[in-house]
C-alpha cells in the first residue's frame, strides 16, 4: 500500500471521531466528494494483513450504527469486498485473518433484523400476478390466458410470502455462515441504485470468483487465486443475480455478462433450479435486444417492458370510437336502403337481403325485384306487368335524400297500383 493512500486512509479515521453529532449530516454529504478516499479503503480490505484493516472496520461499522442513511450507504458499497474476503480467507482455513471482517459482517447483520425498538422484524415479499403489469412483465407479451374458474378465482388475489424473525448471531459456522450472507446481500440490493460503478465491479469479479474457482472454468477465466472450490446455495446465487442484472442494464455490460455465464454454470453443475430459472430469464431478456447504456453515470435503472403507446395498438382494435364509427356507419346505410314500408293495412314489411340483390316484399308474398319483362301467366298470357324499378346499389349510394324520400312515395303508390290490379285480374278471370 502506498504512503499516499495510507495517509488518505489515516486522516478520514481521525475527522470522523473528533465530529460533533450536528455535523453527522453534512459530513456524510461531503464523502463523495473525496475521489481518493474510496480506492484506498478498497487497497485495505483487500490486504489481510494490513494494519489499517482493524479500524477501518470498525469505523465502518461505527457509519452504519449512526443511522444516517449516506453512512450506511457509504459501507454498504464495500460489501461485495467484505464477503469475498471472508470466503476466500474461510476457504484457506486462516480464519485469524477475519476476525475484524467477520465482526463487521455480524454487526451489521445484527442490527438489519431489528427495528428501532429491537424487536425482530418480518419482511414482507408480494408476488406479482402474471394478469397484472409489473416492473418485470407486461400480460399483453405474454399471450392470451385461459380464463379457467381457478384462474377467474384467484384474480386479483395478491400472494405475500413472509420472510423472518432471523436469529441473533454471535459467530460464523459453517450451518448459518451462507444465511447471514444471503440477507447482507438483500441488504446490499435494496440499496443498488445508490452504488457506484466500483460496487457494481467489485460485485460482478466476486461472483464470477465464488462460482468459478476450484473448476475447469477457472483456466478458461485465467484466475490465478485460490483454487479451492467454495460452498454456495442456490439462495445466495439468486441474489447475486439480482445485483449482476441491475450492472448489466448500468455500464456493466463486459463484467456483467461473464458474471451471469459464470453463475449459470455454477448452479448446473449444482443443479439449483432457483438459480437456474432467474439467470436464464435474465440471459433470454438480454439477447437480441442492445443494453440501455453503457454510461457509467446518469439515472440507474433496469431494463423491462412497457405499456404499449397509441402507435402500437392495433387498428383493428376494439375501441370505444370504433364502435361509435360502426354506428354512425350503420346509422347511414339505413338512410340509404328502405328499412321497412307501411303497407295500406298498416302491415310493417322489412327488407330482408340475402344475396345482396334489392328488393321489397308485398302484402301478398310478391317481390318488388327488377323486371325487363312483365309476369306470365300458367297459360301463357302476360300479365300486366308494372313498370321497371331501378335498383342499382350506386344510385342509392349517391342519392340524396330528398331523392330518397320521393322514391319510396313513388314506391308506396306502386304497391298501392299492384295490389289493385291483382284485384281486377282475379275478377275478370273468374
Amino acid at each position: 500500500m502506498l504512503a499516499m493512500d495510507q495517509g488518505v486512509v489515516e486522516e478520514w479515521l481521525s475527522e470522523y471521531k473528533t465530529l460533533p453529532d450536528s455535523a453527522v449530516s453534512a459530513y456524510a454529504a461531503s464523502l463523495k466528494d473525496k475521489g481518493a478516499l474510496v480506492p484506498a479503503l478498497y487497497k485495505v480490505i483487500r490486504e489481510n494483513y494490513s494494519e489499517l484493516l482493524e479500524p477501518v472496520c470498525h469505523q465502518l461499522f461505527e457509519f452504519y450504527r449512526s443511522g444516517e442513511p449516506q453512512l450506511q450507504r457509504f459501507t454498504l458499497q464495500f460489501l461485495p469486498e467484505l464477503l469475498w474476503s471472508l470466503l476466500s480467507v474461510s476457504a484457506a482455513r486462516d480464519p485469524h485473518t477475519s476476525g475484524c471482517i467477520e465482526a463487521l459482517l455480524l454487526g451489521i447483520y445484527n442490527l438489519e433484523i431489528v427495528d428501532k425498538d429491537g424487536q425482530s422484524k418480518v419482511l414482507s415479499f408480494t408476488v406479482p400476478s402474471l394478469s397484472k403489469p409489473s416492473v418485470y412483465h407486461e400480460p399483453s407479451a405474454i399471450g392470451s390466458m385461459a380464463l379457467t374458474e381457478g384462474a377467474l378465482a384467484n384474480h386479483g388475489l395478491s400472494r405475500v410470502v413472509y420472510m423472518g424473525p432471523l436469529l441473533q448471531r454471535e459467530n460464523f459456522t459453517a450451518q448459518n455462515r451462507f444465511e447471514v450472507l444471503t440477507f447482507l446481500l438483500l441488504c446490499y440490493n435494496a440499496a443498488l441504485s445508490y452504488m457506484s460503478s466500483s460496487s457494481l465491479q467489485s460485485l460482478c469479479q466476486i461472483s464470477s470468483r465464488v462460482c468459478i474457482c476450484g473448476y475447469p472454468r477457472q483456466q478458461i477465466r485465467r484466475y490465478k487465486g485460490i483454487s479451492t472450490r467454495m460452498t454456495v446455495t442456490s439462495e445466495f446465487l439468486v441474489q447475486l443475480l439480482t445485483g449482476i442484472h441491475y450492472a448489466l442494464c448500468n455500464g456493466e455490460a463486459d463484467l456483467g455478462s461473464k458474471a451471469l455465464d459464470d453463475v449459470l454454470y455454477r448452479a448446473q453443475l449444482e443443479l439449483f433450479p432457483e438459480a437456474l430459472l432467474v439467470g436464464n430469464a435474465i440471459k433470454s431478456t438480454q439477447q437480441g435486444a442492445a443494453l440501455k447504456s453503457n454510461a457509467k453515470e446518469g439515472a440507474r435503472s433496469i431494463q423491462v417492458e412497457i405499456t404499449p403507446t397509441a402507435s402500437r395498438i392495433s387498428r383493428n382494435a376494439v375501441t370505444s370510437l370504433s364502435i361509435r364509427g360502426h354506428r354512425w356507419k350503420r346509422h347511414e346505410s339505413q338512410e340509404v336502403s328502405v328499412d321497412s314500408e307501411a303497407a295500406p293495412g298498416g302491415v310493417v314489411i322489412p327488407d330482408i337481403s340475402v344475396t345482396g340483390v334489392s328488393s321489397e316484399r308485398l302484402p301478398n308474398g310478391d317481390s318488388m325485384r327488377p323486371r325487363s319483362e312483365g309476369r306470365s301467366h300458367p297459360d301463357g298470357e302476360t300479365l300486366g306487368g308494372a313498370p321497371e324499378v331501378s335498383q342499382d346499389p350506386r344510385s342509392h349510394e349517391s342519392a340524396t335524400r330528398g331523392q330518397e324520400v320521393r322514391r319510396q312515395k313513388s314506391m308506396r303508390r306502386m304497391v298501392e297500383n299492384d295490389s289493385s290490379g291483382s284485384t281486377s285480374l282475379g275478377r275478370s278471370q273468374h
